[in-house]
């Protein structure tokens, strides 16, 4: 978004477009096949807490664009040896797990999620078009991913900016393992019958749904792991360990390529901004139910519509974070 407000780039946009039209086909065509159902996950509960989605989705977004990167980013760049990225990943964590389990929870659960609409059946695309038109669920997955992440496809790739090799890379490559991701969880990971609760479940999840990639719950649950670790009710799950992937394949990466610096604070307000930052986006990433990466394409890959008002929100925000930051920097000027 700061690409596109400041200098009008679109190419890491497209590079986004491409992962989540990746994202999407890949998941539809894994419902149409009979492997998962939306249905299992979180995003596509029939209770649509628009509200949430709405308001989580755009504090979120003003706190990425604050804390200098979402919560992806600031894991990648803890990986390179960014100090203030390691302060970042902390505060949203605990933030996070707060408005997950403490306080901000219960200040979320009385106000915010009470503005919700029930929509039986599910809030995704394929399941809300069903209940109307009595087509099965597979198959309007099955059209419904093709066409819409067909046309995201198609439009990252139509230009010359969108077919260079890092958004190819990018944009295929992350597509395709939020789409891995949701096979382990969805069907390897899952138990139609658990032995100890005799119900379906499934088992590398923190939700016991269906999940993929998402990066602030599952950072406030690492912390969560960390500090209860001789806890044995506490387990590894997809998200946590995900945390953790996410910061060793950085860092090899900064290794290796000889990237790897140490960074800290430039002055008390640049300290000042990434905590802000950080707080805002463990509590908006919650409210939401996701990230830029957990809603804007993990989420949006179900076709959910609470994950579209997520998304929407998201950059919303983020570009009053922007404009916030120019008008900031031309008050010092």
């Amino acid at each position: 978004m700061a690409d596109i407000v400041n200098i009008g780039d679109w190419s890491r946009m497209r590079m986004w477009a491409l992962a989540i039209g990746t994202a999407i086909v890949g998941f539809n065509a894994m419902v149409a096949l009979g492997w998962i159902e939306a249905r299992h996950s979180v995003y596509a509960a029939e209770e649509l807490i628009w509200l949430s989605n709405a308001l989580g989705g755009l504090v979120f977004g003003f706190g990425m664009v604050l804390a200098s990167g979402c919560g992806s980013k600031t894991l990648v760049r803890v990986g390179g040896g960014n100090l203030k990225a390691l302060v970042v990943l902390l505060v949203l964590a605990a933030s996070g797990f707060a408005t997950m389990r403490g306080v901000a929870a219960v200040w979320r659960v009385e106000t915010v999620d009470r503005a919700a609409v029930t929509l039986e059946g599910g809030q995704d695309l394929p399941s809300l078009l069903a209940s109307v038109t009595a087509l099965p669920v597979p198959a309007l997955a099955a059209v419904l991913g093709l066409v819409i992440g067909g046309a995201l496809v198609g439009w990252a790739l139509m230009r010359q900016e969108g077919r260079s090799a890092d958004v190819l890379v990018g944009g295929f490559g992350i597509g395709l393992v939020v789409v891995a991701v949701w096979w382990v969880s969805g069907q390897l990971g899952f138990v139609p019958e658990h032995p100890d609760t005799l119900e379906p479940t499934f088992l590398a999840t923190n939700t016991r749904h269906m999940e993929s990639l998402s990066f602030i719950a599952p950072a406030g649950y690492a912390l969560d792991w960390l500090l209860y670790y001789s806890d044995a009710n506490k387990r590894l799950t997809l998200g946590v360990v995900s945390v953790a992937g996410v910061i060793a394949g950085s860092a090899a990466w900064a290794l290796v390529s000889g990237r790897f610096r140490w960074e800290g604070f430039a002055s008390v307000e640049d300290l000042a901004n990434h905590l802000v930052g950080a707080v805002l986006m463990g509590v908006g990433g919650v409210t939401a139910f996701g990230c830029t990466i957990g809603q804007g394409i993990t989420g949006v890959s179900t076709l959910a519509l609470g994950s579209f008002i997520a998304l929407a929100g998201i950059l919303a925000g983020a570009v009053l974070g922007v404009r916030y930051q120019a008008w900031r920097l031309e008050r010092l000027v």
